[in-house]
């Protein structure tokens, strides 16, 4: 019942902005903890950003500064703002929830279908 929907990718130029979307939606009690990762071809997937319950925020090294990772838990949404983009930035961006679904005991984790971020000239 729980599904995590990732929008925003698409094709910028190097020093271009996106902003990424992830809405939960189902039937969700409560979610601990969002984050987004990336998997670029030939990679492993790799955390970029994310953010817990109380706000508490970690991001990779390589977006500190051009990334802002946040959250609207009245909507369950989580956001990831993208600066200065680089082509090193290009990759599927997937969405991940850590949340316990209404009428089950035990939370689990997520994972949304990914959205295509390219970076190119």
């Amino acid at each position: 019942q729980v599904q995590l929907v990732e929008s925003g990718g698409g094709l910028v130029q190097p020093g271009g902005s996106l902003r990424l979307s992830c809405a939960a939606s189902g039937s969700i009690f409560s979610i601990y903890a969002m984050g987004w990762y990336r998997q670029a071809p030939g990679k492993q997937r790799e955390l970029v950003a994310d953010i817990g319950s109380g706000d508490n925020i970690n991001y990779a090294d390589s977006v500190k500064g051009r990334f802002t990772i946040s959250r609207d838990n009245t909507k369950n949404t989580m956001y990831l703002q993208m600066n200065s983009l680089k082509p090193e930035d290009t990759a599927v961006y997937y969405c991940n929830a850590d949340l316990r679904a209404k009428w089950y005991y035990s939370p689990a984790h997520y994972w949304g279908q990914g959205t295509q971020v390219t970076v190119s000239s």
